[in-house]
Parts: C-alpha cells; sequence; structure tokens
C-alpha cells in the first residue's frame, strides 16, 4: 500500500490499461459523470491515482461543498474497522460507549445497533441536532423507523 507524502504535491499513479480495465467502459463512464453534473471524480488503488477527472469547469485546486462527507467517510472507516476485527455494526451501541447515553429506558437503547446509527434507523428522535442525552430520546424501536438525522454520525 503506498501513501503519498504529507507535503507537496505529488502523488503516485498508476493506469487503468496496467490494472487491465476495460478502457472503452471507462469512456461511457467519464461520459456519464459529466452529464450527471459530476464535479470531481477519483480512484485510487493500493493508494495511487487510477483515474482523476474533473468536469463542468471544476479543478484539482477548486474549493467546493462536500455536502454529507462525514456519513460517507463514516461508513466507510467503519466498514475498516469492522473488517480489522474492531467492532460488528450488529452489536449494540452500548458495547461500545456504555449505557446511559440516551434518555429512553435501558431496555429500547440495548435494541440500538451500530448498524442501526449507521442507516439512520436507531428510532431516536432525531428533530434536535445537538449530541446532549436529553435530545436523544425514544421515538419509536430500532429498526422500525427511518428518519434523516447527522447527530447520531457524529457520535460514532
Amino acid at each position: 500500500m503506498y501513501f503519498p507524502p504529507i507535503t507537496g504535491a505529488e502523488w503516485q499513479t498508476t493506469s487503468p490499461a496496467e490494472l487491465g480495465w476495460n478502457m472503452n467502459a471507462l469512456e461511457d463512464l467519464k461520459k456519464f459523470l459529466d452529464k450527471t453534473h459530476t464535479k470531481a471524480f477519483i480512484i485510487l488503488v493500493n493508494g495511487r491515482i487510477v483515474i482523476e477527472e474533473y468536469f463542468n469547469g471544476h479543478a484539482a485546486n477548486a474549493h467546493w461543498q462536500w455536502n454529507s462527507a462525514g456519513k460517507t467517510l463514516l461508513g466507510f472507516t467503519t466498514g475498516i474497522a469492522q473488517q480489522e476485527g474492531l467492532l460488528n455494526i450488529k452489536n449494540k451501541v452500548s458495547d461500545y460507549i456504555g449505557t446511559g447515553w440516551t434518555s429512553e429506558p435501558l431496555d429500547k437503547e440495548n435494541l440500538i445497533t451500530c448498524r442501526h446509527l449507521l442507516s439512520m434507523t436507531s428510532g431516536i428522535n432525531s428533530q434536535k441536532q445537538w449530541i446532549k442525552k436529553s435530545n436523544l430520546t425514544y421515538v419509536a424501536d430500532a429498526g422500525t423507523r427511518w428518519s434523516y438525522s447527522n447527530v447520531f454520525q457524529k457520535m460514532f
């Protein structure tokens, strides 16, 4: 696995051809990305850049908002943590952070798994966006209700 240096702008690359990728499919992908208003697209393999493309007037040094980036990064790193045996998303959250982290009765709190937090199906009130125990109140049993929320990913 290659890791780029902390300083400088050099990053090792490898080509799609070296990896045996279908070059025709890559052209179709680029057309699709351009058509769907993509700003930037990058693929890394073993830490090396294989594809780095910019579309619709965007560039590598352009600033752009990345909404919900935290959820994407959290899902990715959680997958790695599970693969490394550091956690299991089927386990209850209380196994990792202890009990009493919500205002729910303990039997309801113990229904909430890491998967529920990741999939926004914890059953906790999602209207309040501050991570305070008093805001983490019971609405439904975990796994029975979906509600968009940013707060639970911050907890994880």
